[in-house]
């Protein structure tokens, strides 16, 4: 039965593979990269948890980072002799009072499906709306030749994208049902030579898991693992970290870690793995089974996590609409830059994953207050004690947007008990050391490439200033007013106009509304 199942899940993926969204239109945006660009006046946050610096002059040339300059003191005038000096060649912005951060790594990001019906052009505008030149495509979902493509173009700079680092769903492609370490091995080697940059695991049997894991690290790829409940009471986190994986995603795998008076999560007796409800309502009540905060056996499982070096992404956003149904439902973004389709797609329903909003109810919002307040006491000592945390989305699903849904996972961590500046550090250099990048990208140093992120506003002050939609003030008539919101978003050198990009995916959301006389309403009501 093990088998048969493992085989249905394996021709998903290859059929998964065949339908493929609309690939990104050539680039028409951006300026650069430069021979030489200087962006003068910043406040620099350069990712390693080092406090702000500026003024600062940051000359890059071409797509790298030359040289970075402090020129003077908050509240005096800039020593313009300490200035790196231009040429007739030399591209200037000044951005004195601006804010520049390194780009923003998304560690978990779907590009979207037919099922969301989003076209890439949509999701890599808004990404990169938010600042985010860098992600990791768990799955692969349009299929490896698609996203290959797409990589191949980002690239090159010839599409309006970020960064992308292609992690092939396990067993992808395969004729055949993968049960036994030959087979897992001889799969893996040929996912490397098909291009992969790794590999996103779900759950397999032990022999098929220890073999597929530790040979991926051997031949140098890296991966990711949402350890689904149908394998994981025969293997969890601490036997994936043992076996080599990089990154947990979520944090299904880590309370059955956990586990100290129980080998199986108490599952209700009528629990069945295809009811979305099932499946998300009873995870609610998963950390509750595990060893309470700072006890032994908690102690012991985190110990051993961190001196393996391993990686958590934990995902915080996707699941918060589970403790605050109408908060994720009604976000403010969605009227303006969700796509109809994307919003049938999140509608109460039986068979899309991540939409059981059956009969979803105060007691559960409540189970997952608790469960979040356990899981992110975790979360946020495992980044005391020294391990890494990285910050990934999974939008598409559940009611988060791409883009706006990354800095809401910013907020999450913030509200696991990170200082604003450990958050940063989550969303840049974490990121690319989890990824093996750290030499390329994560941090804004000297030799690494120009990504950037640059708005007007201090977001260690607020982490609102980074959406797209900003954050509200009052002015001096009393008046609410906007202000933040990413200005500019470089990318290998290359200069974005965020806003623009912003708006040219509420463009693409009002064409489609118009074609599909659509409206957004709230599920159940006519109003």
């Amino acid at each position: 039965m093990r088998k048969l199942l493992l085989g249905l899940i394996v021709t998903l993926v290859s059929i998964q593979a065949f339908s493929q969204i609309m690939p990104a239109p050539d680039r028409e945006e951006g300026d650069g990269p430069y021979d030489r660009l200087i962006l003068r006046g910043v406040v620099l946050i350069d990712g390693t948890g080092a406090p702000p610096v500026g003024p600062v002059d940051i000359v890059v040339e071409k797509n790298r980072i030359a040289q970075i300059q402090v020129v003077g003191y908050p509240g005096l005038p800039i020593r313009e002799g300490r200035r790196p000096k231009a040429d007739e060649n030399t591209k200037e912005i000044d951005l004195e009072g601006h804010y520049l951060l390194p780009g923003f790594i998304d560690m978990h990001a779907h590009i979207g499906g037919t099922g969301q019906g989003t076209p890439a052009e949509y999701v890599y505008k808004l990404w990169m709306a938010h600042g985010v030149t860098t992600i990791r495509d768990p799955s692969a979902g349009n299929g490896l030749d698609w996203v290959l493509s797409e990589k191949k173009r980002s690239l090159e700079n010839s599409i309006t994208a970020p960064r992308i680092l292609a992690y092939t769903s396990f067993g992808q492609g395969s004729e055949e049902p993968i049960v036994n370490a030959e087979q897992a091995k001889a799969w893996v080697n040929q996912n490397k030579a098909k291009g992969a940059d790794g590999i996103k695991f779900f759950g397999a049997n032990p022999e098929v898991m220890q073999a597929a894991i530790s040979e991926n690290k051997r031949i140098g790829l890296r991966s990711a693992m949402h350890h689904q409940q149908l394998d994981v009471a025969r293997w969890n986190v601490l036997h994936s970290a043992r076996a080599g994986l990089t990154s947990m995603e979520h944090w299904y795998g880590l309370p059955e870690a956990l586990f100290q008076d129980r080998t199986i999560q108490d599952f209700r007796l009528d629990y069945n793995y295809q009811n979305e409800q099932h499946r998300f309502a009873e995870a609610g009540k998963l950390w509750k089974q595990a060893a309470p905060p700072y006890s032994d056996h908690w102690n012991k499982v985190m110990n051993e996590l961190l001196e393996l070096d391993f990686t958590l992404d934990p995902t915080f956003n996707i699941y918060e609409a589970n403790r605050d149904l109408m908060r994720a439902r009604r976000a403010e973004w969605h009227e303006t830059y969700t796509l109809p389709s994307l919003w049938r797609f999140y509608a109460p329903s039986r068979q899309s994953h991540g939409s059981y909003w059956f009969d979803w109810t105060t007691e559960e919002e409540l189970q997952w207050k608790e469960n979040y307040r356990l899981w992110m006491t975790f979360v946020n000592e495992y980044k005391n004690r020294g391990g890494r945390v990285t910050a990934g989305s999974d939008s598409g699903f559940i009611y988060q947007l791409y883009g706006f849904a990354y800095i809401r996972e910013l907020e999450l961590l913030r509200e696991a008990g990170f200082h604003p500046l450990e958050v940063i550090r989550s969303a840049t250099m974490y990121g690319a050391e989890a990824l093996g990048m750290e030499k390329e990208i994560g941090t804004v140093e000297v030799g690494k490439l120009a990504d950037f992120v640059i708005l007007e506003e201090n977001p260690l002050q607020n982490l609102k200033v980074l959406y797209g939609t900003g954050a509200i003030r009052v002015d001096e008539d009393n008046q609410p007013v906007r202000v933040g919101g990413v200005k500019y978003t470089v990318k290998d050198g290359v200069i974005y106009d965020a806003k623009k990009l912003l708006q040219d995916v509420k463009e693409i959301v009002d064409q489609h509304k118009a074609r599909e006389n659509a409206r957004l309403t709230q599920p159940g009501l006519d109003w």
